[in-house]
């Protein structure tokens, strides 16, 4: 490494060394002085050749203890008490070392001088270290508190965020974790010491010092963190089998100080490995402003984000829709207390129901409609086809007839990457109103658009909290097949998605979301054991149960790769409508009414007849 380079990463060692080396002989010369007064013509020369004569040795020796208490390699930006008191034993060491010697060497030296000098060499040691910790840290020192239960733990950041985490805890009698090394990226902290904890090396360095340190929990301190190095960091970690915890995104830490309490077990939404979605929502949500605005399905994962996400904009009016009342009045009650102002009706209806849906329709006059009503677990509508047909496309054509009737200027409907190349009387459901929505756009004067995504973390009937409750119970977790995988995103994410497809609308679109790449089951399955602290097989066993009726081992986004193009959200594109026979679907569609509501057993050829791709299973 050339000198120069090695000067940058360590200039604010090499300056305070330098700057000691002329202190050490401040401190000398002011000790001195004190004893006589200030007055420099009262000095014995004896004792300046004392000094004169010693000053190297002292000078030497004390750089040497003042390195071995690492006064050298602490970051004194986030320098605690530990770190001052290390500059009072270096200081008192270098004086007892510096009045023993010259008593061996026969030195003449006044009596209260070790005093002096003592006094003086911890105010020029000390006054540097703190002007670094107060100008660039910016937070008063700690107290420290003592007699903490000892678990070892391992801190990912040398930062800001890692610094305030590493001081309450160690500064907290309540809090029982040791923190004993520190992992950090930055090669220019490898070596250094914060708050007198080894700054120990990067991230390939974590298994090795788990094992050396006996590392038994690890905290991800790094808010700042991209999403691919936070899975990278976290692939690394959850290997280890230590518990793991990290902080919250830097948005939720915006004015406000970083505390332990802070602290979350790390998610699995931590592990998808690629960012979150970006939307610039004011800018976007100005369309929803002071207008009338319907959700159907109010109550669901989705519509209940819609609705929270569309009350902060300032609507005119909020209709919500719901067919299940528990969900509809936990949101109504939430959404009273945070917005009391907002004009906010709550209906307990199905969208089958055509006179109730036109009624709602012709006295509400909503002029945007965010379609999210549906039947979506797939084993359950395979063995109830009929009502999937009823409620997902009939539900559709309902309301997607009533806002062309009453003027709506756009309606976004939720669907699915189902709705690919379906396998399951869901997914061939969705595509069909997806056909319906592009059919509908190309007479109508209102903007119909689909949104179409993967599996949404957390949303009712997804694998995560299904996992989660059976990992909770000891086990076994369930999972249908080795290779199956699936899309996945967060219910925020699914949201901005379906609000900015709204702003994009010109009608007719199709909106896909950039999911990055999928997720194999079994991997997330085996992640969510270990980040519980558990060993997938001998802790928690994972059992097959075989792929479900209508499921297939992965999903996809578009029927036709090369038929996409992009929107200004380079995490959105767009997939090309595929040309339909209008007269032919209309047709289709009354036979495949009179079926379902006859709970006809020919269903499934029938909605085959509609959507080509459509593969049934045998059963």
């Amino acid at each position: 490494m050339k000198m120069k380079e090695l000067f940058a990463r360590k200039r604010a060692a090499i300056l305070l060394f330098v700057l000691d080396i002329i202190l050490i002989q401040g401190a000398s010369a002011m000790a001195i002085l004190t004893r006589f007064e200030f007055v420099p013509s009262q000095v014995d020369p004896m004792f300046l050749d004392t000094l004169f004569r010693f000053a190297w040795i002292n000078t030497f020796c004390t750089i040497i203890i003042f390195a071995a208490y690492h006064l050298y390699a602490t970051l004194w930006r986030f320098a605690s008490v530990m770190d001052f008191l290390n500059v009072v034993k270096a200081v008192g060491i270098s004086t007892l070392f510096q009045f023993v010697g010259m008593h061996m060497l026969n030195l003449p030296i006044p009596r209260s001088y070790a005093i002096l000098y003592l006094g003086w060499l911890g105010l020029f040691a000390a006054i540097p270290r703190i002007l670094i910790r107060v100008l660039r840290g910016g937070r008063r020192v700690p107290l420290q508190k003592p007699n903490k239960p000892q678990i070892p733990v391992m801190l990912i950041g040398a930062g800001e965020a890692g610094s305030m985490i590493l001081n309450e805890i160690k500064n907290s009698s309540l809090v029982e974790k040791d923190i004993v090394c520190i992992i950090d990226d930055d090669p220019k902290k490898w070596g250094t010491y914060l708050n007198g904890v080894p700054v120990v090396g990067g991230r390939q360095r974590i298994p090795r010092y788990v094992i050396q340190f006996g590392i038994e929990e690890i905290i991800l301190a790094i808010p700042t963190l991209k999403a691919k190095d936070r899975k990278s960091i976290l692939n690394i970690c959850k290997s280890t089998g230590c518990k793991m915890s990290t902080l919250p995104g830097l948005y939720q830490l915006i004015n406000s100080e970083v505390k332990v309490s802070m602290l979350r077990e790390v998610q699995i939404e931590d592990l998808l490995g690629r960012e979150a979605v970006k939307t610039n929502l004011p800018s976007i949500m100005s369309y929803v402003e002071g207008r009338k605005v319907m959700v159907t399905g109010g109550g669901g994962s989705i519509g209940s984000e819609l609705c929270r996400q569309i009350a902060g904009y300032h609507p005119k009016q909020l209709i919500v829709i719901d067919n299940y009342e528990n969900n509809a009045y936990e949101l109504q009650m939430e959404l009273k207390r945070k917005y009391p102002e907002l004009d906010m009706i709550v209906l307990i209806v199905s969208v089958q129901n055509r006179k109730r849906i036109r009624n709602i329709f012709d006295k509400y006059r909503p002029e945007l409609v965010f379609h999210a009503a549906a039947h979506k677990h797939v084993p359950l509508m395979e063995s109830s086809p009929c009502d999937a047909i009823k409620n997902n496309v009939f539900g559709t054509l309902n309301v997607a007839t009533q806002a062309n009737d009453f003027g709506v200027k756009c309606m976004v409907l939720i669907s699915t990457d189902k709705a690919v190349r379906p396998t399951n009387i869901m997914g061939a459901s969705k595509r069909i109103c997806e056909m319906i929505i592009q059919t509908f756009n190309q007479k109508s004067d209102t903007e119909y658009v689909a949104v179409r995504f993967g599996n949404v973390l957390g949303s009712n009937g997804s694998v995560v909290p299904l996992f989660r409750k059976q990992i909770a119970a000891g086990g076994p977790v369930t999972v249908t097949h080795p290779d199956i995988i699936r899309y996945f995103m967060t219910i925020p994410e699914a949201v901005s998605l379906v609000l900015e497809a709204g702003a994009y609308a010109k009608g007719g679109e199709i909106f896909i979301l950039d999911m990055g790449e999928p997720v194999k089951i079994l991997d997330l399955a085996e992640n969510m054991i270990r980040l519980s602290g558990l060993t997938p097989d001998e802790d928690i066993k994972i059992v097959f149960t075989g792929l479900r009726p209508g499921e297939k081992l992965y999903e996809e986004l578009l029927i036709d790769e090369d038929n996409k193009k992009e929107t200004e959200n380079e995490r959105i594109f767009i997939g090309q409508p595929i040309p339909i026979k209008e007269e032919e679907f209309w047709e289709s569609l009354k036979e495949l009414e009179k079926a379902a509501f006859s709970e006809s057993k020919e269903i499934r050829r029938i909605v085959k007849k509609i959507v080509p791709e459509y593969t049934i299973k045998e059963e």
